[in-house]
C-alpha cells in the first residue's frame, strides 16, 4: 500500500507547531520471516518554516503514525536554509541526481509555485512563493525530494557570488539591483546535522 499527497501530521509541541509538513508518501513494506511475513510502514516527511528552511526524511516503523513522527524528527535534524530573493530562488539551477534531472528557475511575483509533486512540497515548505521548475527521468518521490534539496542547497545569492570573486555586489550588478539583493537576502545557509535523506550522503549530484 502506498499513499502520496499532501497530508498534514498533528503537532503536539509548540516548537513542532511553528513548523509546516508534508506527508509525501507512505508505503507498507513485508518482511518474510519463518512464522510468515511481518508488515511495517515507511514514511517520507518535508517539514519546513515557510521562511526558507526545510528538510526531509524517512521514517520506519510498524505503525503509521509512528513511522510519520520518526520521519519528521529526521526532518527537523536536516533541515537547510535556501538562499531567496523576495519570494523567489536568486538564480537558475539545473541538477542531474542519479535518474533525476530537475531544473529550478525563478519567477516574477504573483506566479506563483509551479511545480508538483515531490518537488512541490519541498518548495512550499521552504516558503519559495514563485517558481518555475520541471522535473525528468523518474517519479520516485525519495530521489526527487533528494535532488530538489541538492539544488537548493547550490543556490547562492549575490553577496556570496561576490566573496567567492573577491568583489563588490556593486562592482558586479551595479548598486540599484545590489541594494535590492541584500535587502532580500536570508542569513547564510545552515548545513545538515546527520539524518537520512542528506543530499551529500544519499548519493552522486551534478549540475546539468
Amino acid at each position: 500500500m502506498s499513499q502520496r499527497g499532501g497530508g498534514r501530521y498533528p503537532h503536539s509541541s509548540g516548537e513542532r507547531s511553528e513548523l509546516a509538513d508534508r506527508v509525501v508518501r507512505v508505503n507498507r513494506v513485508a518482511k518474510v520471516v519463518k512464522g510468515g511475513r511481518k508488515f511495517s510502514f515507511s514514511a517520507l516527511i518535508v517539514v519546513g518554516d515557510m521562511n526558507g528552511r526545510v528538510g526531509a526524511g524517512i521514517g520506519k516503523a510498524r505503525e503509521v503514525t509512528e513511522a510519520i513522527r520518526k520521519g519528521m524528527d529526521v526532518a527537523k535534524r536536516n533541515m537547510i536554509t535556501v538562499p531567496m530573493v523576495g519570494t523567489t530562488i536568486p538564480h537558475e539551477v539545473h541538477l542531474k541526481w542519479g535518474a533525476a534531472r530537475i531544473m529550478l528557475k525563478p519567477a516574477a511575483p504573483g506566479t506563483g509555485v509551479i511545480s508538483g509533486g515531490a518537488m512541490r512540497a519541498v518548495i512550499e515548505t521552504a516558503g519559495i512563493k514563485d517558481i518555475l521548475t520541471k522535473s525528468h527521468g523518474t517519479n520516485n518521490p525519495i530521489n526527487t525530494v533528494r535532488a530538489t534539496l541538492a539544488a537548493l542547497q547550490q543556490l547562492k545569492t549575490a553577496s556570496q557570488v561576490a566573496e567567492l570573486r573577491g568583489k563588490e555586489v556593486e562592482q558586479m550588478v551595479g548598486k540599484r539591483l545590489a541594494a535590492a539583493y541584500k535587502s532580500a537576502e536570508p542569513p547564510s545557509n545552515a548545513s545538515p546535522q546527520g539524518g537520512e535523506l542528506v543530499p551529500a550522503a544519499a548519493g552522486g549530484a551534478t549540475r546539468g
